[in-house]
């Protein structure tokens, strides 16, 4: 997988040095902890996609999208109960069985468990 021809890990550690810059110059009013923030977020996503692109797909990969979502927007003063990120982790894995399922076959009857 390539953003703009380069790594996604290259992609990652730019945008973690460009905030940094903004952040020390005090161009904007984010904070060290947002753009940490929005590095973990970016970060997450990134694994996301190249997850979506592993097969078989998996599942932590995207409720890991959702946790570092919801700490991205904690950092921005907005709390999200883990109730909350309990409820979309659970629509997310929802989704994602209806998109795997035809890639899912089931065992043969008379198979060993656990195989």
């Amino acid at each position: 997988m390539k953003i703009f021809g380069r790594e996604p890990v290259v992609v990652t550690n730019t945008l973690a040095a460009v905030l940094g810059l903004i952040v020390s110059l005090g161009v904007t009013s984010l904070t060290a902890e947002m753009a940490g923030a929005i590095v973990g977020v970016a970060t997450a996503i990134l694994g996301a996609i190249a997850a979506a692109m592993t097969r078989p797909i998996a599942p932590q990969a995207f409720t890991t999208v959702v946790a570092a979502g919801a700490v991205l927007v904690a950092t921005f003063g907005y709390e999200v109960s883990q109730e909350t990120v309990g409820a979309i982790n659970t629509v997310v894995l929802a989704v994602l069985t209806l998109l795997t399922r035809v890639q899912v076959t089931p065992s043969k009857p008379d198979a060993p468990a656990g195989v």
